[in-house]
């Protein structure tokens, strides 16, 4: 259920960034759909493939005081947008790095701001509870 959440959170970004990022726009018929198949493979690939680039890039993340994982960000969202033109016919298409450095940018903030309405992810106990983190 946590997954379907912040899969959501994450359409209402990607919206947010499509909206605002004037290099960013929709390509397929239906522009909702668009987004939400863009915020599946991104919050996909955020699970499986970020974490590992984020250890690789962490001597030069050190370097840049963290500077360097919003360019990870931005290539993530390349990834995605190719992804998702790719596989279901409909996304997003950015003009260039800028456009994904600016968008991943938003696509953080508004995350953040969404995640902190939506409240911290939680567990089921054994004790039949919910446990928060």
């Amino acid at each position: 259920m946590g997954f379907i959440i912040r899969w959501i959170a994450t359409a209402i970004a990607v919206g947010v960034a499509v909206w605002i990022v004037p290099g960013i726009t929709v390509v397929g018929a239906n522009s909702a759909i668009a987004v939400i198949a863009l915020a599946l493979i991104l919050s996909l690939i955020n699970v499986s493939i970020k974490p590992i680039l984020q250890i690789l890039s962490l001597p030069i993340s050190i370097i840049t005081l963290g500077i360097f994982y919003l360019v990870v960000n931005a290539l993530l969202l390349e990834l995605a947008a190719w992804m998702t033109t790719g596989i279901f016919g409909t996304g997003i298409l950015i003009d260039g790095f800028g456009s994904a450095f600016l968008g991943s940018v938003v696509i953080s903030i508004v995350s953040v701001i969404v995640n902190s309405i939506i409240g911290p992810a939680q567990t089921p106990t054994y004790g039949g509870g919910y446990r928060r983190y």
